[in-house]
């Protein structure tokens, strides 16, 4: 993919985008139900301009196509997904260790899929501003025992099981013993065996934006533009993937809210999501909980951030099949299924 991007601005929902589409008045974004009536031309001669969707320049056609095909649906439901949270570390800024042993961490994803969600994602490894590395052995000494309980209950049908980790062997032993998603805060980039361990099992992976490790990211937190950067570097991180072998189609992508960004960069590019959509891959937003909307909302305890949690997420359904990755799962299924009504009407 080139360095020209199309930000979709002026933009429609529901019935009133698809009137504005059928008279030549708007373009749909990543296939709908939102459209846009503007867009900000970054790349080219026109850098920075803003134009009538429906009078794009020529030259700006393929990247006008992409960014109104359809997402892949990636190997997951279709529609926009809730996915739960369980961490099972001792060190969690969440949720202090709650789901730490199995048995805890198994009775919260049964509560998960009571209420509607369909995608778990387990992570061993804190990754908070700051925290340091585990090692691989003990990273799968904690969510092992979680997959195996979950794979044995009853009653859980249709559940994919995502793995937050950055190292190549715990993916591999973990989409073994029956995980089915892949979600990398790297990108792949942490461990030179990860990209083969995901090409070779051609599972559905996430692909998370982030500058440096969790330990040093707020160092590389200065950007040109945010949003145009990130979608930038993001697409070179699809492209490594792709060229290892991983189907571009399998290819999930999170702007990465939180890390490497501050505060203000942080609403700028929830505020400009629709830039995704030149990516051409489903996306996961990630904002649950996280130390921004703590400061913004002056909340120093992360489990009493989940109303600001939920405004934050909201705008990640701008595109049709969202994946919005959260802790309380049912407070954000409530909001989702608000929010879709609204959309018809």
């Amino acid at each position: 993919m080139n360095d020209w991007l199309i930000e979709p601005l002026g933009l429609l929902h529901g019935p009133a985008a698809r009137q504005a589409v059928t008279a030549g008045l708007a373009r749909w974004l990543a296939g709908g139900p939102s459209a846009y009536t503007l867009a900000r031309l970054w790349g080219g001669e026109e850098d920075g301009h803003i134009v009538p969707a429906c009078l794009l320049p020529a030259q700006w056609a393929q990247v006008a196509d992409r960014v109104s095909a359809p997402f892949p649906d990636a190997g997951l439901p279709s529609g926009p997904q809730v996915m739960g949270i369980i961490n099972v570390t001792p060190d969690s800024f969440s949720d202090g260790g709650r789901h730490y042993h199995a048995a805890p961490a198994l009775e919260a994803i049964r509560t998960m899929y009571a209420a509607g969600c369909r995608i778990v994602d387990i992570g061993g490894e804190s990754t908070r501003p700051g925290a340091p590395p585990v090692t691989a052995e003990e990273e799968w000494r904690r969510i092992g025992p979680v997959i195996r309980a979950v794979r044995e209950c009853t009653g859980l049908d249709n559940l994919h099981l995502s793995i937050d980790t950055r190292q190549g062997m715990v993916m591999d032993r973990a989409l073994g013993a029956g995980a089915s998603i892949i979600n990398d805060v790297s990108a792949l980039t942490y461990d030179p065996a990860a990209r083969r361990v995901v090409a070779r099992h051609g599972c559905p992976v996430m692909l998370m934006h982030m500058r440096g490790t969790p330990a040093t990211m707020h160092d590389h937190a200065a950007y040109d533009d945010v949003a145009v950067d990130v979608v930038r570097e993001l697409a070179h991180r699809v492209d490594e993937a792709v060229d290892a072998g991983i189907d571009r189609a399998r290819i999930l992508v999170d702007p990465g809210i939180g890390f490497a960004k501050t505060v203000e960069g942080n609403l700028d590019l929830l505020a400009r999501l629709p830039l995704l959509a030149n990516l051409g891959c489903r996306v996961v937003l990630g904002v649950s909980r996280k130390r921004m909307l703590g400061e913004i909302c002056a909340q120093p305890d992360a489990a009493r951030r989940d109303p600001a949690t939920i405004a934050a997420s909201l705008p990640g359904l701008v595109f049709a099949d969202t994946v919005l990755r959260v802790h309380n799962v049912t407070a954000m299924m409530q909001a989702m299924r608000v929010t879709q009504g609204l959309d018809r009407h």
